[in-house]
Protein backbone atom coordinates (compact mmCIF):
# COMPACT_ATOMS: atom_id res chain seq x y z
CA UNK A 1 0.00 0.00 0.00
CA UNK A 2 1.18 3.50 -0.81
CA UNK A 3 0.72 6.49 1.50
CA UNK A 4 0.41 9.74 -0.45
CA UNK A 5 0.06 12.19 2.46
CA UNK A 6 3.67 13.31 2.07
CA UNK A 7 3.36 14.25 -1.62
CA UNK A 8 4.51 17.83 -2.24
CA UNK A 9 4.39 17.98 -6.05
CA UNK A 10 2.04 16.10 -8.38
CA UNK A 11 2.65 16.09 -12.12
CA UNK A 12 -0.14 15.07 -14.53
CA UNK A 13 1.14 14.77 -18.10
CA UNK A 14 -0.76 13.94 -21.34
CA UNK A 15 -4.07 14.52 -19.54
CA UNK A 16 -6.08 14.52 -22.78
CA UNK A 17 -4.67 11.14 -23.78
CA UNK A 18 -5.51 9.72 -20.34
CA UNK A 19 -9.05 11.00 -20.87
CA UNK A 20 -9.22 9.16 -24.21
CA UNK A 21 -7.98 5.94 -22.60
CA UNK A 22 -10.38 6.10 -19.65
CA UNK A 23 -7.87 6.83 -16.88
CA UNK A 24 -9.46 10.03 -15.55
CA UNK A 25 -11.34 8.29 -12.67
CA UNK A 26 -8.00 6.87 -11.49
CA UNK A 27 -6.38 10.33 -11.66
CA UNK A 28 -9.25 11.78 -9.62
CA UNK A 29 -8.80 9.05 -6.99
CA UNK A 30 -5.08 9.83 -6.69
CA UNK A 31 -5.80 13.57 -6.44
CA UNK A 32 -8.10 12.92 -3.46
CA UNK A 33 -5.39 10.93 -1.66
CA UNK A 34 -2.77 13.69 -1.89
CA UNK A 35 -2.54 16.73 0.42
CA UNK A 36 -4.48 19.88 -0.36
CA UNK A 37 -1.24 21.86 0.01
CA UNK A 38 0.58 20.04 -2.83
CA UNK A 39 1.79 21.85 -5.94
CA UNK A 40 0.20 20.48 -9.12
CA UNK A 41 1.67 20.71 -12.62
CA UNK A 42 -0.99 19.79 -15.18
CA UNK A 43 -0.12 19.32 -18.86
CA UNK A 44 -2.54 18.74 -21.73
CA UNK A 45 -2.30 19.33 -25.47
CA UNK A 46 -6.04 20.03 -25.69
CA UNK A 47 -8.57 21.22 -23.11
CA UNK A 48 -11.72 19.13 -23.46
CA UNK A 49 -14.63 20.05 -21.12
CA UNK A 50 -13.83 17.07 -18.87
CA UNK A 51 -10.21 18.21 -18.56
CA UNK A 52 -11.32 21.75 -17.67
CA UNK A 53 -13.66 20.33 -15.00
CA UNK A 54 -10.77 18.49 -13.35
CA UNK A 55 -8.55 21.57 -13.34
CA UNK A 56 -11.30 23.58 -11.63
CA UNK A 57 -11.97 20.85 -9.07
CA UNK A 58 -8.42 19.88 -8.11
CA UNK A 59 -6.20 22.89 -8.88
CA UNK A 60 -6.16 25.83 -6.48
CA UNK A 61 -5.71 29.31 -8.07
CA UNK A 62 -3.79 27.88 -11.03
CA UNK A 63 -1.65 29.92 -13.39
CA UNK A 64 -2.71 29.08 -16.96
CA UNK A 65 0.06 29.00 -19.58
CA UNK A 66 -0.88 28.45 -23.22
CA UNK A 67 2.05 27.87 -25.56
CA UNK A 68 -0.07 28.30 -28.70
CA UNK A 69 -3.71 28.25 -29.70
CA UNK A 70 -5.17 24.80 -29.24
CA UNK A 71 -5.15 22.39 -32.20
CA UNK A 72 -2.83 24.49 -34.33
CA UNK A 73 -0.03 23.13 -36.47
CA UNK A 74 3.31 24.88 -36.66
CA UNK A 75 3.66 27.31 -39.55
CA UNK A 76 6.96 25.61 -40.41
CA UNK A 77 5.10 22.43 -41.48
CA UNK A 78 3.97 22.13 -45.11
CA UNK A 79 0.87 19.92 -45.31
CA UNK A 80 -0.35 17.84 -48.24
CA UNK A 81 -2.99 15.15 -48.79
CA UNK A 82 -3.51 12.71 -51.64
CA UNK A 83 -7.03 11.30 -52.05
CA UNK A 84 -7.55 7.80 -53.45
CA UNK A 85 -10.62 5.77 -54.37
CA UNK A 86 -9.75 2.07 -54.67
CA UNK A 87 -11.35 0.02 -57.43
CA UNK A 88 -12.29 -2.60 -54.83
CA UNK A 89 -12.73 -2.10 -51.08
CA UNK A 90 -10.52 -5.11 -50.29
CA UNK A 91 -7.64 -3.60 -52.27
CA UNK A 92 -7.52 -0.32 -50.29
CA UNK A 93 -4.60 -1.34 -48.01
CA UNK A 94 -2.62 -2.71 -50.96
CA UNK A 95 -3.23 0.51 -52.92
CA UNK A 96 -2.20 2.68 -49.96
CA UNK A 97 1.08 0.74 -49.59
CA UNK A 98 1.79 1.39 -53.27
CA UNK A 99 0.99 5.10 -52.86
CA UNK A 100 3.25 5.27 -49.80
CA UNK A 101 6.16 3.76 -51.72
CA UNK A 102 5.65 6.31 -54.51
CA UNK A 103 5.60 9.13 -51.95
CA UNK A 104 8.84 7.89 -50.38
CA UNK A 105 10.49 7.67 -53.81
CA UNK A 106 9.32 11.15 -54.83
CA UNK A 107 10.55 12.64 -51.55
CA UNK A 108 13.88 10.78 -51.46
CA UNK A 109 16.02 13.91 -51.99
CA UNK A 110 14.50 15.78 -49.02
CA UNK A 111 13.51 12.82 -46.83
CA UNK A 112 16.16 12.66 -44.13
CA UNK A 113 13.95 10.55 -41.88
CA UNK A 114 10.24 10.09 -41.31
CA UNK A 115 7.53 8.78 -39.01
CA UNK A 116 4.66 6.90 -40.66
CA UNK A 117 1.43 6.65 -38.64
CA UNK A 118 -1.15 3.87 -38.74
CA UNK A 119 -4.40 3.73 -36.79
CA UNK A 120 -4.00 0.07 -35.73
CA UNK A 121 -1.09 -1.86 -34.22
CA UNK A 122 -1.60 -4.78 -36.60
CA UNK A 123 -1.25 -2.43 -39.59
CA UNK A 124 2.02 -1.07 -38.14
CA UNK A 125 3.58 -4.55 -38.37
CA UNK A 126 2.10 -5.33 -41.80
CA UNK A 127 3.29 -2.02 -43.25
CA UNK A 128 6.78 -2.36 -41.74
CA UNK A 129 7.22 -5.83 -43.26
CA UNK A 130 6.02 -4.51 -46.64
CA UNK A 131 8.45 -1.58 -46.57
CA UNK A 132 11.38 -3.84 -45.66
CA UNK A 133 10.41 -6.25 -48.43
CA UNK A 134 10.63 -3.37 -50.93
CA UNK A 135 14.07 -2.29 -49.71
CA UNK A 136 13.17 0.56 -47.32
CA UNK A 137 14.93 1.03 -43.99
CA UNK A 138 12.01 0.77 -41.54
CA UNK A 139 11.17 -0.42 -38.05
CA UNK A 140 7.91 -0.65 -36.10
CA UNK A 141 7.09 0.86 -32.73
CA UNK A 142 3.84 0.13 -30.89
CA UNK A 143 2.45 -0.76 -27.49
CA UNK A 144 3.24 -4.50 -27.75
CA UNK A 145 7.00 -3.93 -27.70
CA UNK A 146 9.02 -4.12 -24.51
CA UNK A 147 10.57 -0.93 -23.14
CA UNK A 148 14.02 -2.24 -24.09
CA UNK A 149 12.93 -2.83 -27.70
CA UNK A 150 11.32 0.63 -27.90
CA UNK A 151 14.44 2.29 -26.49
CA UNK A 152 16.72 0.50 -28.95
CA UNK A 153 14.57 1.43 -31.97
CA UNK A 154 14.19 5.06 -30.89
CA UNK A 155 17.94 5.36 -30.27
CA UNK A 156 18.64 4.11 -33.81
CA UNK A 157 16.11 6.54 -35.27
CA UNK A 158 17.39 9.53 -33.26
CA UNK A 159 21.03 8.77 -34.18
CA UNK A 160 20.18 8.57 -37.89
CA UNK A 161 20.84 4.82 -38.19
CA UNK A 162 17.16 4.16 -39.03
CA UNK A 163 15.31 6.19 -41.67
CA UNK A 164 11.64 5.26 -41.22
CA UNK A 165 9.70 4.70 -38.01
CA UNK A 166 6.24 3.13 -38.42
CA UNK A 167 4.15 3.93 -35.36
CA UNK A 168 0.76 3.81 -33.70
CA UNK A 169 -0.62 6.90 -31.93
CA UNK A 170 -0.12 5.54 -28.41
CA UNK A 171 3.51 4.66 -29.12
CA UNK A 172 4.20 8.07 -30.64
CA UNK A 173 2.87 10.12 -27.72
CA UNK A 174 5.70 11.85 -25.89
CA UNK A 175 8.35 11.12 -28.52
CA UNK A 176 10.96 13.87 -28.28
CA UNK A 177 13.00 13.64 -31.50
CA UNK A 178 14.31 17.11 -32.40
CA UNK A 179 14.82 16.67 -36.14
CA UNK A 180 12.24 14.75 -38.21
CA UNK A 181 11.92 15.83 -41.84
CA UNK A 182 8.66 14.05 -42.72
CA UNK A 183 5.48 12.76 -41.11
CA UNK A 184 3.25 10.54 -43.25
CA UNK A 185 -0.28 9.56 -42.28
CA UNK A 186 -0.80 6.12 -43.81
CA UNK A 187 -4.25 6.27 -42.19
CA UNK A 188 -6.27 9.44 -41.60
CA UNK A 189 -6.70 9.61 -37.80
CA UNK A 190 -10.24 9.12 -36.49
CA UNK A 191 -9.81 11.84 -33.84
CA UNK A 192 -8.86 15.14 -35.53
CA UNK A 193 -6.72 16.17 -32.52
CA UNK A 194 -4.45 13.19 -33.24
CA UNK A 195 -3.58 14.75 -36.60
CA UNK A 196 -2.11 17.77 -34.82
CA UNK A 197 -0.14 15.51 -32.46
CA UNK A 198 1.18 13.42 -35.33
CA UNK A 199 2.39 16.19 -37.60
CA UNK A 200 3.84 17.98 -34.58
CA UNK A 201 6.67 15.42 -34.64
CA UNK A 202 8.16 17.43 -37.53
CA UNK A 203 8.85 21.15 -37.98
CA UNK A 204 10.08 21.51 -34.39
CA UNK A 205 12.20 24.33 -32.93
CA UNK A 206 11.91 26.46 -36.06
CA UNK A 207 12.92 23.69 -38.46
CA UNK A 208 10.95 23.10 -41.67
CA UNK A 209 8.92 19.90 -41.96
CA UNK A 210 6.54 18.18 -44.32
CA UNK A 211 3.34 16.26 -43.49
CA UNK A 212 1.74 14.06 -46.15
CA UNK A 213 -1.53 12.16 -45.67
CA UNK A 214 -3.06 9.34 -47.68
CA UNK A 215 -6.83 9.66 -47.62
CA UNK A 216 -9.34 7.17 -49.01
CA UNK A 217 -12.62 8.53 -50.35
CA UNK A 218 -14.31 6.80 -47.41
CA UNK A 219 -12.14 8.86 -44.99
CA UNK A 220 -12.98 12.28 -46.41
CA UNK A 221 -15.35 13.06 -43.51
CA UNK A 222 -12.46 12.59 -41.08
CA UNK A 223 -10.27 14.80 -43.27
CA UNK A 224 -12.92 17.54 -43.22
CA UNK A 225 -13.04 17.39 -39.40
CA UNK A 226 -9.27 17.85 -39.33
CA UNK A 227 -9.46 20.85 -41.66
CA UNK A 228 -12.21 22.38 -39.50
CA UNK A 229 -10.08 21.88 -36.38
CA UNK A 230 -6.87 23.39 -37.77
CA UNK A 231 -8.77 26.12 -39.62
CA UNK A 232 -7.09 25.48 -42.97
CA UNK A 233 -7.73 23.55 -46.16
CA UNK A 234 -4.95 21.00 -46.62
CA UNK A 235 -3.35 21.19 -50.06
CA UNK A 236 -4.42 18.26 -52.26
CA UNK A 237 -1.82 16.68 -54.55
CA UNK A 238 -2.44 14.35 -57.48
CA UNK A 239 -2.95 10.67 -56.79
CA UNK A 240 0.35 8.95 -57.58
CA UNK A 241 -1.44 5.81 -58.82
CA UNK A 242 -3.67 7.63 -61.34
Amino acid sequence: KLMLNGVQIMVVDEADRMLDMGFIPDIEKIFKLTPFTRQTLFFSATMAPEIERITKEFLQAPIYIEVSRQATASSTITQFVTIHEPQKKQSSSFDKRMILREILKSEKHSLKNGIIFCNKKIDVDILTKSLKKHGFDAAAIHGNLSQKERTTILKSFTEGKLQLLVASDVAARGLDIPSVSHVINFDIPIQPEDYVHRIGRTGRAGRKGKAISICLKSEIKNLEKIEALVGNKITSVSNLLS
